[in-house]
């Protein structure tokens, strides 16, 4: 995959799309939330940051840039990312903004791959979406 595939799979929030269970799944895979809405999950393509007012009346591609960061929605967000996946929205954003987006996508690369297999760990399931083996 391209440089600039990856970075396209990063959503506005700081979530890498690379290792969402949407994207990952065979059947009416998710292009990412900065793809065609075309057979994006309703909670996806209705997903109220990625459609934010604010956000989407400025040129910024991530949330960090908005003077509203971090809004009660990205909050929420993180939080229950935080509690079931053991993922920070938050985290990833201060990554981004602090070290860049090519530095994220080697940092996130190394943290989702399967050891076992060089799969991807799916975030949502918390194990490898080729060979099953679970995340360290």
């Amino acid at each position: 995959m391209r440089f600039t595939d990856k970075v396209s799979l990063v959503a506005p929030c700081g979530m890498n799309c690379r290792i969402c269970y949407a994207f990952l799944r065979e059947r009416n895979r998710c292009p990412g939330c900065r793809g065609p809405d075309a057979g994006k999950p309703v909670s996806c393509r209705d997903c109220i940051i990625k459609n934010c007012i604010t956000f989407r009346g400025s040129k910024a591609r991530y949330c960090f840039e908005c003077e509203r960061v971090p809004c009660d929605r990205l909050k929420r967000l993180d939080k229950r990312y935080r509690t079931k996946y053991r993922m920070s929205m938050l985290d990833n954003l201060e990554n981004i903004k602090a070290r860049g987006i090519r530095a994220f996508i080697r940092l996130e690369e190394e943290r989702w791959t399967c050891t076992d297999c060089g799969g991807t760990i799916n975030v949502h399931k918390g194990c490898c979406h080729d060979c099953g083996g679970t995340r360290s």
